[in-house]
């Protein structure tokens, strides 16, 4: 069955004749005498009463028409639903981001994203990068933002923003007056990290054995501002990203710049590699990859 065929159909119902059918389309009388009769050899019955001078529809030729009309609103429909994903009217794009970039820079994201696609939704996946860059690799999620560096044979990788690590004190502590410490005189210390599960956690632990000792471990968290009440408690340090600083209110935290080596915190965007890419989401990116 041809959609031609139905709309052929309906002309030739909706005129009651050949004749006036093929007077107000572009079909002769043959191609649309020629369309019916295919129709009704196809589903087997009669959709015309040809006994009177002006044609009736069937008991069956109703049912066909009322369907057909179902057929051509659904398919008018299916054209304005895909004009609008075109114009990014509508859609939803899901985005992993680990909390503590989420608290960082989600808001704005998702308020700048907003503004201008206003049908578009952004649900927000809150997970440790390792396990964000798993359900991107899965297809559970469109896009995330992780710490970098990420396998860029699996996905696509666009920078994002870097940022210098500090270390986060309490005021009280003896080298919290200093202007600077090197990763080496934290040696000793007991050390507030991100849980397994956050790229942050392994980045930590590398960058002290790369100075020559592992880190004690005193807690382990996935909240950022978990950690800096423990801080504030004075159950250990942090080494955070700096503009953290910023979003925390304990007044009795400080912050020391971090030197030999200076750590740095770099974010990236990542995509599956060969995954399909919706309007909305292609939009998403020019946005971030512009910021």
């Amino acid at each position: 069955m041809e959609l031609r065929d139905l709309k052929s159909f309906m002309e030739v119902a909706d005129y009651k004749s050949f004749t006036n059918a093929a007077a107000h389309s572009y079909l002769t009388q043959p191609s649309l005498s020629k369309a019916v009769k295919k129709l009704e050899e196809e589903l087997d019955v009669e959709l015309f009463d040809r006994s009177t001078r002006h044609l009736r529809l069937t008991d069956a030729g109703r049912i066909v028409y009322q369907q057909s009309q179902k057929a051509l609103a659904a398919l008018s429909e299916l054209n304005v639903l895909l004009d609008e994903l075109r114009d990014i009217a509508a859609g939803e794009i899901k985005f992993g981001i680990p909390p503590l970039i989420g608290t960082l820079f989600f808001p704005q994201i998702a308020q700048q994203f907003n503004e201008k696609y206003p049908k578009v939704t952004l649900e927000l996946v809150e997970l440790g990068a390792k396990v964000v860059g798993r359900l991107i690799d899965e297809a559970k999620i469109d896009i995330g933002i992780v710490v970098l560096p990420a396998d860029q044979e699996m996905f696509h990788v666009f920078p994002f923003f870097q940022e210098e690590f500090v270390l986060f004190i309490h005021e009280d502590h003896k080298l919290a007056q200093k202007q600077s410490v090197s990763l080496k005189e934290l040696e000793d210390e007991s050390f507030i990290l991100f849980s397994e599960d956050f790229a942050l956690h392994d980045y930590i632990i590398h960058a002290c054995k790369s100075e020559g000792f592992t880190p004690k471990i005193s807690y382990q968290s996935s909240q950022w501002d978990l950690i800096l009440e423990l801080v504030s408690a004075k159950l250990g340090i942090a080494l955070l990203p700096k503009l953290i600083y910023q979003k925390q209110s304990n007044k009795n935290i400080k912050i020391v710049r971090l030197i030999n080596p200076t750590l740095y915190w770099k974010l990236g965007i990542i995509t599956k590699k060969g995954a399909y890419h919706s309007f909305a989401l292609r939009e998403l990116l020019k946005m971030l990859e512009n910021d």
